[in-house]
């Protein structure tokens, strides 16, 4: 069975129903190609306008999209679905949601169909220990996860699902609750999150949003940030909110920082890091974008 007939198969079966046993969802996805252990990405993902517009940042999403292993599926943590729980995607085909206001219509026009993944929802539920994981069959697919993947890939042909972010736990359950999805990594499955390492819209110089800029502070935590990427220590970057003045500006509400996290909890030893996108944009944000393995 390829696996467009098994995504067709399985959603004709009610994965909720007590008829069908774990054990036997757990056979039928074991089923599925695996691949060489997939990277993991932190995508800046700046501006809704980035969806639609052409610059330096989309074509080097586009350039990353091509130079990928194709993925069986995504995982994409997006700063723009938090909850209280935690909870997947599990429905078939997840709406494009356009989570914001102020914006061209040709940005509202922008539909992203690609299919969802309901086996790979089960699949991320029953890896994870830590907490209890809903499957939700209502929100879709944010600003967030659209506007990057895709540049990455525009066909929307790769099943994609999204996980929320548990706005009432602090960053070390994050951290710890993204370890429990590396497994997926050897299963062909591409993991996102995506959101910006500084992110500061109250500060935002709008004069210069379309400029390479960024104030002192932002400047500082970005570089800050990015040594402690590069170093590996996790540690400091758990502990943001007691880096000092330059990262409570850089990251004054947590949702577009926590995908970092899930991104470098399944870093393993030896794994090369790329830093890409790696500019300010209006004086209080950042672009910077990771790539692991």
């Amino acid at each position: 069975m390829n696996r467009k007939q098994f995504l067709k198969s399985l959603a004709l079966l009610p994965l909720a129903s007590s008829s069908m046993n774990l054990k036997d969802l757990n056979k039928m996805t074991s089923t599925m190609s695996r691949t060489e252990k997939m990277p993991v990405l932190f995508l800046g993902h700046g501006s809704p306008m980035n969806a639609i517009e052409e610059n330096e940042f989309v074509a080097n999403f586009k350039q990353l999209g091509k130079e990928l292993v194709r993925p069986n599926a995504i995982l994409c943590i997006s700063a723009h679905w938090e909850t209280k729980g935690t909870f997947v995607t599990a429905m078939q085909n997840p709406p494009t949601i356009h989570d914001f206001g102020g914006f061209p219509q040709a940005l509202f026009d922008v539909q992203y169909p690609a299919p969802g993944s309901p086996e790979l929802a089960q699949e991320t539920k029953n890896i994870i220990t830590l907490t209890e994981v809903g499957l939700d069959d209502k929100w879709g697919l944010d600003h967030g996860a659209w506007s990057v993947i895709k540049h990455l890939y525009p066909n929307a042909d790769i099943p994609v699902i999204q996980m929320s972010i548990d706005y009432s736990q602090p960053a070390k359950y994050h951290y710890e609750l993204a370890k429990e999805l590396n497994s997926l990594r050897n299963k062909g499955i591409l993991i996102i999150g995506s959101g910006n390492m500084v992110h500061n819209l109250r500060k935002v110089a709008w004069d210069k949003l379309n400029e390479e800029y960024a104030f002192d502070w932002a400047i500082e935590a970005n570089d800050k940030m990015k040594s402690y990427i590069l170093s590996g220590d996790h540690q400091s970057l758990i502990n943001f909110k007691s880096q000092g003045k330059a990262f409570d500006l850089a990251i004054p509400t947590p949702e577009h920082y926590m995908p970092l996290l899930y991104t470098l909890a399944l870093k393993e030893e030896n794994e090369n890091i790329t830093l890409f996108n790696d500019k300010p944009v209006g004086g209080s944000l950042t672009m910077t974008s990771v790539k692991i393995g």
